[in-house]
């Protein structure tokens, strides 16, 4: 894809006030993971660029919580994980029986990473380790726990299997730290803060999975991509760590003003500089990984933008 071709594309588009003042909400999930950040950047962005229109972000539960936000129009944007969407979308997985078929995306904005934290003397040295042991899953409803039980499942470890605790990240990282628990799931744009702050405390472990165990994660979820944690990430990881990634996804309600969604892509693209400012996973928003990765159809404003930069969309990304 042409960066360049977006961008002066881009630059010929004007953008026009919206019709009415618009006050919106940003759903996001935890002080200590990725949307929170991210959807403060956004708003602060929406309130410099977009004429008429202001922003703020909101703690949430996460992803599952995030959707039901959105289909009520208790939230006007919302981060959730890919699968999360997906599901909400078709009304499969967790959301059987209730689809929330007015899901739309604006974009995938950047990669999850599944990361398996414990403490270096754990004896926590792989997933079939966690038997017996107390894990944090993740926030109750979050996208987290989705992640890490498809991911134990699809490895043959249920609920049964270990003590599952449900988690927001900090207080993850707490119970970590205190030795209230083994360890604990983290499915989020690396490196995240409250990973950070705990290995600045404790010397700490991330697990790595088998080429065998990703393998078996994919097939059940087949959004679900290989993974490198990069050496250096955390303080006292020396090696690279393999494990699986999930992208993100920036969803609204189909009833959104189709200007309103077409000003919102369009800025998400051309001040990248300012949310990566805020947090480096913006360093994978680009329209490419947008288009290679977003599993539910676009909304119509997006769609506009999109055509309008020279952008050919997946056939499953059109409504």
């Amino acid at each position: 894809m042409n960066a360049m071709k977006y961008a002066v594309a881009a630059s010929l588009i004007a953008t026009a006030p919206l019709a009415a003042a618009q006050q919106l909400s940003i759903a996001t999930g935890g002080t200590g993971g990725v949307y929170y950040p991210l959807g403060g950047g956004l708003a602060e962005m929406i309130n410099s660029h977009i004429e008429g229109a202001s922003a703020v972000a909101e703690v949430t539960g996460a992803s599952v919580e995030n959707m039901g936000l959105v289909w009520r129009g208790d939230s006007d944007l919302a981060f959730a994980l890919a699968d999360t969407v997906y599901q909400a979308y078709s009304g499969t997985g967790d959301f059987e029986g209730r689809q929330l078929d007015n899901i739309r995306a604006l974009a995938s904005v950047y990669p999850n990473a599944v990361q398996l934290v414990t403490l270096a003397g754990s004896g926590v040295e792989s997933l079939e380790d966690l038997r017996g042991k107390r894990v944090s899953v993740g926030a109750p409803g979050s996208g987290t726990e989705l992640n890490a039980r498809a991911l134990l499942e699809a490895n043959g470890i249920t609920y049964d299997d270990f003590t599952p605790q449900r988690l927001n990240f900090n207080e993850t990282a707490d119970a970590i730290r205190d030795g209230d628990i083994d360890a604990g799931f983290w499915s989020v744009g690396p490196p995240t803060s409250s990973i950070l702050n705990l290995a600045t405390t404790r010397d700490i472990r991330l697990v790595g999975l088998s080429e065998e165990e990703v393998a078996n994660a994919r097939e059940a979820e087949p959004v679900f991509a290989p993974y490198d944690l990069r050496a250096g990430l955390y303080d006292g990881m020396e090696e690279t760590v393999h494990t699986i990634s999930i992208p993100n996804v920036l969803a609204v309600s189909s009833e959104m003003d189709e200007e309103l969604a077409y000003q919102l892509t369009r800025l998400l693209f051309e001040h990248t500089d300012e949310l990566i400012a805020v947090h480096p996973a913006a360093n994978d928003t680009t329209v490419a990984f947008s288009i290679d990765s977003t599993p539910v159809p676009f909304h119509d404003g997006a769609l506009r933008y999109y055509e309008e930069i020279g952008v050919e969309v997946q056939d499953h990304q059109s409504p």
